[in-house]
C-alpha cells in the first residue's frame, strides 16, 4: 500500500484531505512534545484556525526524546491523520498543521536555534508534569533558547494538565532568564487520545486508502480554553471552536478534579480489579455509581464551575465520554506517573475538603486503591508495573503519606484521613475492589 505523502493527496477522498495546503504556511508555532495528544489536538485546531483565518501559523513540532513518531512523519512529508472514534463509527481527517519537525535529544542546538528564531511567535508544550522541573532537559533547553532571542516577543503556552500551568513555566523560565518580551498565557487542554497501536494504523488504512505510520485516534469531544495573552499575535483559534478568556483557572480546575480526578480514580481501581481500559473499569457493578459519589460529594463541594454549568453536569458528561469502547483507553496508561499526577487531580480535592472539615469518603477509596495499586498485585495477584520517576521512594516509603513533595505536611498526621484510607485499604486488601463497591450503599 502507498504511504501518506504530499504526492498522495490527490487521489484520497477530498473528505480527508487536510483544509490547508500542506507547507504553504511558513512557521509561526514551536511545539515541544510530539506525542498524540499534540497531533490530536493543538495541531488541529490550528490547522483549523488558519482553514479559517490563514495567517502563517505552521508548526515546528519538537520530539524531545524518542524518534518514533518524528521519523515516520518525515517520511509521510509532515502529514498525519486524526480518526474520530464514536462508538461503533470511525472517521478520519489528514492533518496539514506541521510546517517541521526536530529531535532535540539528537540535535538540541538546532532546537535553541528555533526556539531563538524571532519568527517563532508562539511556543507551546506538552511534556508531561514531570518535566517542570529546573533540570529537566525540555526546560534547559527551552530558556536557552528563549536567552537567545534577544527580547523579540514570543508567548509561551503550557498545554499540559498542571494547575496553573502558564504561571507554573512562568516561574520556572523567569528564575534563569529576564522576563523581556515573554507573556505566559495559562490554557486547559482536554481530549482523550489513547495511544496509537497497530489497530490504529490499520484503521487510518481502511478509511484513507494508503498507509499512516502517525495516525492517531480519539473522542469526538475536544476542548482547549486560552488566556488571551499573547506578546507576538496568535492564530484566531476562537475561529477554530476555541474558548479565549481571561482567566482559565475555573476551567482548568474542574477539569483537574472532575475528570482527570476520575480518570485517574477508574485507572486504579480498575487496574487492581483485572479492567484492561476505562471504559471496562467504568461498566464495573458499583463503579458508575461510586464516581457520582465521588464527584458529588468530594470534588463539587470544591469548585467554582465556569458560567453555565455545573460540577454535577460536567462530570455525568465525562463519564459519557469514559463510557466511549471504541478508545480503548488502557488503565494501566492512565496510572502511570502517579506521584506525578494525584497532588493536581486528587490531593486538592481532598485537602480543600478536610480545610472545611469533611472527610472526603472517595476521595480516600482513590488514595486507598493508588496506595493498593503501587504496591504491584492485582486484586488475581497478577503483577502491576509501578512506572512512576518516584518508584524507588516509593518502594522505600511504608507510609507513603510521608513522601515528601508528593502529599501535603499534614497528611500524615492527620488521623481522621489515615483512619479512612485505613479502611478503604482493609477492604480492597481482603475482598478487591468488585466486592467493595458492591458492597456500598
Amino acid at each position: 500500500m502507498a504511504r501518506l505523502t504530499r504526492a498522495a493527496l490527490p487521489r484520497l477522498d477530498p473528505a480527508v484531505r487536510p483544509p490547508v495546503t500542506p507547507g504553504d504556511a511558513s512557521a509561526g508555532i514551536l511545539h515541544l512534545g510530539l506525542g498524540a495528544f499534540h497531533r490530536a489536538h493543538q495541531a488541529v485546531f490550528t490547522e483549523a484556525a488558519m482553514a479559517a483565518a490563514g495567517g502563517d501559523w505552521g508548526i515546528v513540532a519538537v520530539a524531545p526524546r524518542s524518534r518514533s513518531v518524528l521519523d515516520p512523519l518525515l517520511e509521510q512529508d509532515l502529514l498525519f491523520s486524526v480518526l474520530t472514534l464514536d462508538g461503533a463509527e470511525t472517521t478520519a481527517r489528514v492533518c496539514g498543521a506541521l510546517a517541521g519537525g526536530l529531535h532535540a535529544a539528537g540535535d538540541p542546538d538546532a532546537v535553541a536555534r528555533r526556539i531563538a528564531d524571532p519568527g517563532i511567535r508562539v511556543i507551546t508544550l506538552t511534556v508531561t508534569e514531570k518535566a517542570y522541573r529546573p533540570d529537566s532537559p525540555v526546560m534547559r533547553l527551552l530558556t536557552r533558547g528563549l536567552a537567545a532571542r534577544g527580547g523579540a516577543p514570543v508567548a509561551v503556552a503550557s498545554c499540559d494538565n498542571l494547575s496553573g500551568n502558564g504561571a507554573r513555566l512562568r516561574a520556572l523560565v523567569t528564575a534563569e532568564i529576564p522576563a523581556d518580551g515573554l507573556s505566559f498565557p495559562g490554557t486547559m487542554v482536554d481530549r482523550i487520545v489513547p495511544a496509537s497501536t497497530e489497530s490504529t494504523y490499520a484503521a487510518a488504512a481502511n478509511l484513507l486508502g494508503v498507509e499512516d505510520r502517525a495516525a492517531v485516534a480519539a473522542e469526538p469531544f475536544t476542548q482547549w480554553v486560552i488566556e488571551d495573552d499573547f506578546a507576538a499575535g496568535r492564530p484566531a483559534w476562537e475561529r477554530a471552536g476555541a474558548i479565549l478568556t481571561d482567566d482559565a483557572a475555573p476551567y482548568e480546575r474542574m477539569k483537574l478534579r472532575a475528570l482527570n480526578g476520575v480518570h485517574s480514580a477508574l485507572a486504579y481501581l480498575g487496574a487492581l480489579a483485572g479492567a484492561p481500559t476505562i471504559d471496562r473499569a467504568l461498566a464495573l457493578p458499583g463503579m458508575r455509581e461510586t464516581m457520582e459519589r465521588f464527584i458529588e460529594q468530594d470534588i463539587a463541594p470544591t469548585l467554582q464551575p465556569p458560567p453555565g454549568t455545573t460540577v454535577e453536569s460536567y462530570g455525568q458528561s465525562v463519564l459519557h465520554r469514559f463510557a466511549n469502547p471504541a478508545l480503548g483507553h488502557r488503565t494501566l496508561q492512565v496510572a502511570m506517573d502517579g506521584t506525578q499526577k494525584l497532588p493536581q487531580r486528587l490531593l486538592g480535592t481532598i485537602a480543600d475538603r478536610r480545610a472545611a472539615g469533611a472527610c472526603p469518603r472517595y476521595g480516600a477509596l482513590v488514595l486507598a486503591a493508588w496506595m493498593r495499586f503501587v504496591r504491584g498485585s492485582a486484586d488475581d495477584g497478577s503483577p502491576l508495573p509501578l512506572d512512576d520517576p518516584l518508584a524507588d521512594r516509593i518502594r522505600a516509603t511504608p507510609n507513603l503519606l510521608e513522601l515528601d513533595g508528593v502529599f501535603p505536611p499534614g497528611f500524615a498526621g492527620d488521623d481522621e484521613l489515615r483512619a479512612q484510607i485505613a479502611h478503604w485499604a482493609r477492604d480492597l486488601e481482603r475482598h478487591g475492589v468488585a466486592a467493595t463497591l458492591k458492597a456500598l450503599p
